[in-house]
């Protein structure tokens, strides 16, 4: 399976033992306002779904990894939307604990994958859409040189209104 490492952290496949951990991160509604999640995932799905991990990127067409520090898991980073037609992919990623954010860990963990897409991959380019509201991850993908390309407006639908989508991209 992938291992992809940088300075500050290590990117590797979903392990089974990761099941109580997703399961905890997937069904915590203070990161569904980032995820688009709007209802709870059992213990069974997450299962599942890290089963399918060790299937080709070529078949399904996504990945997850998990973002270790010294060998604690931190985060995650999903791979999704893969398309070797136009050598694209979106990326998205998580820092769970808010006393593990802003160590660094997210822009390597993005540096990381970046080098995976260019020198494995062979991909054009990188995308992902943040909410307008998600100020850290405006600042997170622009430091890794995303640019934005376009505003989806009135886009998500929060308690308090819609908000605009911004869509960013990377060429590699």
């Amino acid at each position: 399976m992938i291992n992809i490492s940088s300075n500050s952290c290590r990117l590797r496949a979903l392990e089974p033992s990761d099941v109580d951990m997703l399961y905890l991160w997937e069904n915590d509604p203070d990161i569904w306002r980032v995820s688009g999640t709007t209802a709870p995932l059992s213990r069974e799905r997450i299962a599942e779904f890290i089963a399918e991990q060790s299937y080709d990127i070529y078949a399904t067409r996504q990945m997850r990894l998990i973002v270790e520090s010294e060998g604690i898991a931190v985060g995650s980073i999903d791979i999704f939307d893969f398309d070797p037609q136009h050598l694209r992919l979106g990326i998205g990623i998580l820092i769970y604990a808010p006393e593990e954010r802003r160590k660094g860990y997210a822009q390597a963990a993005i540096e990381a994958i970046r080098t995976y897409c260019h020198n494995t991959l062979c991909l054009k380019q990188i995308w992902a859409s943040i909410a307008a509201d998600n100020q850290a991850s405006i600042s997170l993908f622009e430091k890794c040189g995303f640019q934005r390309c376009g505003t989806r407006k009135a886009w998500l639908r929060r308690a308090e209104g819609f908000i605009d989508q911004y869509e960013y991209q990377l060429l590699l």
